[in-house]
Parts: structure tokens; sequence; C-alpha cells
């Protein structure tokens, strides 16, 4: 197809947030560009709802805190984002005695030292585990600035973190090895594999090193590790990238779905005549993608062993208050604010993988759980901020999507979030939910499977497929600008823009943003 017959410079399948990053770029560039998004509104998984009619409370529905989002695109764009730092890290009861745990507190390392000393019995295992944070700096600060630019080699950039073993540590050998050698206790090493979970079914020594690329996206965020709230809930950044991409000129349509798509550029959307790109940018999974490539009679498949598949359960709730803790040193305005850690030592965390794997739901389930309004009243009315309620979210790790496909049901996965929550909690949690209008509880799960259903994300998938290194194979050939930025398909004239981008996963940005360079040296 040459230029004069499209009828956009780029066409983008999907409207999740990464779409919006690509289409704000290329149409400030003066790009013809537009968003196909099936839903009736943008954004993907980056949204705030309100999930409870007669409650204004906005929840951020899917994905809930932000790290990977780069200050580059926040400036580019002229986002008006205010993400706010949590004082508390986590805070993590001992499985076996609730009435200890540990918090982390990023302003008290005294205060931090004791809490450890109180629960594992060693007040050095906080200078290990601040050793262990400390050691993995250099990653962070190597890695992340270059998420926004063309690929590095895996040389160069091992080059810049400047400490072969830890390189080794992670990009080499199951993180498991390095939770060993450099924590003392279970609950210590607990707290840090959980990095490399979320969202990923794996296991400390998993040989496919899958924990060890999720912990490290997770560790390197912003090159501090650090995880933030969005004031107003994750629709906030959503609506922000939408502001962003209209104002520049591009043309989101929503209601919108794409039913096939050509490797030449030719799209076809339900009900409508067919959009023709000079490129095509894919923000949705790579094997949605393949499905409407092969809509569009291209031979293309995806094998069953890479087919994507989550592995979380969330957890929205509205309680009245926040609920008592075992724990009398620790007060729940603390406990709540950071990552409330549930049952996951490693060797929970590596038990629950044995009994997914073999086809249960893990018992105890592992889960983390915080609480946005504490640290943002922003998301709830002024009745609500009144009278104390606050948001819960509850993060469930090692349910992988198989679960629901062998027949697992949402109930049945709450109600062993639940009861896992109980167990260390000062009292049950069940009698604090706020009650709607209509007197049913402000509670809701979204499964794998709701993921699947109502966001087209396969196998409730939140990254779109196995994560990546965010560097350059050896043999990888580099020689065009969509293999330089890790967005190449097998197709030359279809990029990926989202999460199952090279460096996709996330509410980065970070996708969009390198396919909108791609495309602009491809356009030229």
């Amino acid at each position: 197809m040459d230029a004069a017959a499209a009828t956009h410079d780029v066409v983008i399948v999907g409207g999740g947030h990464n779409a919006l990053v690509a289409a704000a770029y290329l149409a400030r560039a003066r790009r013809r560009v537009v968003v196909l998004e099936r839903l009736d509104r943008v954004g993907g998984a980056a949204v705030s709802q309100r999930p409870w009619p007669g409650v204004d409370a906005r929840v951020s529905r899917y994905s809930y805190l932000v790290s990977l989002l780069p200050r580059r695109i926040v400036n580019d764009l002229g986002l008006r984002i205010d993400l706010r730092r949590r004082r508390y890290s986590s805070y993590t009861p001992d499985p076996q005695h609730p009435s200890r745990g540990v918090l982390i507190d990023t302003m008290d390392a005294s205060a931090t030292a004791a809490s450890f000393a109180r629960t594992v019995g060693a007040e050095r295992e906080a200078d290990r585990f601040a050793a262990f944070v400390s050691r993995l700096a250099p990653l962070a600060r190597a890695v992340f600035p270059t998420m926004t630019e063309p690929l590095p080699s895996a040389t160069a950039l091992r080059r810049r973190v400047g400490d072969d073993a830890l390189w080794h540590a992670v990009a080499e050998a199951p993180l498991g090895d390095l939770l060993r050698a450099s924590l003392d206790t279970d609950l210590a090493r607990g707290i840090a594999l959980t990095d490399g979970l979320i969202g990923t079914f794996s296991y400390a020594d998993d040989p496919s090193l899958r924990q060890n690329r999720c912990f490290l996206y997770h560790v390197i965020g912003g090159g501090t590790g650090d995880w933030d709230v969005p004031v107003g809930g994750m629709g906030e950044v959503s609506a922000q990238l939408e502001r962003a991409a209209r104002a520049a000129g591009a043309e989101l349509r929503t209601g919108a779905t794409v039913t096939a798509v050509s490797p030449d550029g030719e799209v076809a959307v339900d009900g409508g005549p067919a959009l023709r790109g000079r490129l095509v940018l894919s923000g949705v999974g790579d094997a949605v993608l393949h499905d409407l490539l092969r809509s569009g009679g291209t031979d293309s498949t995806v094998a069953p062993e890479h087919a994507p598949e989550g592995a979380q359960l969330k957890v929205n709730m509205l309680l009245r208050r926040l609920p008592r803790l075992r724990d009398a040193h620790v007060v729940p305005q603390a406990a709540f604010a950071g990552t409330f850690h549930i049952n996951e030592t490693m060797a929970q965390l590596d038990g629950a993988y044995s009994a997914a794997e073999a086809g249960g739901i893990p018992s105890p389930l592992p889960a983390e759980v915080y609480c946005h309004s504490l640290t943002d009243p922003t998301i709830l009315g002024p009745e609500l901020r009144a009278s104390g309620a606050q948001t819960i979210t509850l993060f469930g790790l090692q349910l992988p999507h198989r679960l629901m496909m062998d027949g697992v049901t949402g109930e049945q996965l709450l109600d062993a979030a639940e009861h896992s929550l109980d167990a260390v909690l000062g009292e049950p949690l069940r009698p604090l939910l706020y009650d709607a209008p209509d007197g049913t509880p402000c509670i809701e799960a979204r499964t794998t499977a709701d993921l699947e259903r109502s966001l087209g994300m396969r196998g409730g998938d939140i990254f779109h497929g196995a994560l990546s290194w965010p560097w350059a194979d050896a043999d990888a050939p580099g020689e065009t600008p969509a293999e330089r930025w890790g967005v190449d398909t097998a197709w030359d004239r279809v990029l990926r823009c989202g999460s199952s981008a090279r460096r996709g996963g996330g509410v980065s940005g970070i996708g969009g943003h390198n396919a909108a360079m791609a495309a602009l040296e491809l356009l030229g």
C-alpha cells in the first residue's frame, strides 16, 4: 500500500494507556493517528470506577500503583499527575505468630530494626535486608534510564551496572540463590520474593527465571524501585494521557471493535469501513493480535506453550474502618499504608506454587493488601471520608488461570483470600465491609477470567505474555527501527505498542513511547 492509499499514518488497535502514549507522541509529531478501542472508554486496565451503585468511592479496579512510568513521558506529554510516595514500605506479620510483624519504615531505620528483632529474633536481619535493597540500587540506576532508549545490549548494560556478581544473581541464576545468600530468615526472603511473583506463576528456584524477570521490573522503577500512589486513582493517569492525545490531534474512537488486521496495514472494524494505516500499532496482547491477523488472512499461530496465563486475584473492598491487628506494636494506619504481606514467607510462596501446580487453591493463599485512601483520600466522597471509611485492595498470588479453566470459581478464590487475611487480623473482615444502599457488601473479586472477559486480556495475563529482559539478546539483529526499540513483530508494518512489547508490563507507557519512536523513524 502506498502512502496515498492510507487513511492514516498509524492505526492503533486497542486503547489502553500505552496506546494513548503512542497516539500522543505521534500526533504531536503531526502524524495522522487513530486509536480503536472496543469498550466505551479508553484506558484499558488503568481506570478508576465506582463498582458499588450509590457509593461515592472510586477504586483503581485493575492496576493500582505506579512505579515504571518514566519522568521523560510525563514531561514530554505535559501530564499533570500527582504521585505520592508511601512512608511505610511494607508490614509482614509472622504467619505463625501474627501478634508480631516486620514494619519497614523508610523514615525510621531504628523502628524497622526493632520490628525485625521482635519478629524474627535477630536485629541484624534488618541490616541484611537494608544491605540487600542497597545492593540492588545500581541495577535500578543503570537499567531504568535505558527503558526509553533503543535496546542496549546485555554486555553494555552489564558494564553499566558495574557488579558482575549482582548481574549473574539477577539475570543468570534463579532468584532463590540470591535471597538465601542475602537474607537469613524465611520471612525476610518472602518479603523480597513477592516482587518476583506479581502476576507471575513461578517459584524461587524456577530455572526459567520468570521470577527473576518479574523481580527486575519491580525493583528498577523510577531508578529507585519505589511504588507510588496516583492521586485520583489509576483513572487519573489514563485521563491525563487521553487529554494529551486529544490535545495533540489524535483521533480516539471508542465502541470500535477491530475484527481483522492485515500485515499491509488494513484494519477491519465491526460495522464500519476498513481503515488503512501506513503502520499498525498493536496495543493488544500477542495472542489477540495473532487471532486478528488470522482473521485478516495471515498464517499466524501461537504455540500453546506460549499462550499467556495470568496468575492473580484482585479484590476491591470498602470498609467502615480499618481492621484491628493482633500486633500491639503497630497501628493499622501504618500497617495498611504500605504493602501488607499475608502468608508470604518464601516457603509459603513456594508451597503455594506447588499446590496450584497440582490443581488446587493454595491454603493459605499468599496475598498482599494496601489502603489507597490512606495516602489519597480524594477517591472517597466527603461523607465517606468523614465516617472513617477506607478502601482496601487485596492482590492474591500463585493463582494461575488454569485453575479457572478447571472450574475453580471466583467465589472460591474470594473465600480463600478472606480466610488468609482473617488468619492474621485481630478481627474478622466481613463485618467491617461497608454496605451499599441496596444492602450488598462493598466487595468484589476480579479473577483472571474476569480480566479476559472484560478487558480482552487473554488468560487474564496482566503482562500480555511472559515478561522479557529489557535488553537485546546476543543474537538479536537490531537492524530495523522496530527491532532496535523492542517493538517488532514478524510483520514489518505491524508494531507492538502495549505490554507485549519488549519492555512492556505494568503501568509505564514505555511500550507506547518506544513504538512511537520506532514508528516515527519508519514513517520518515
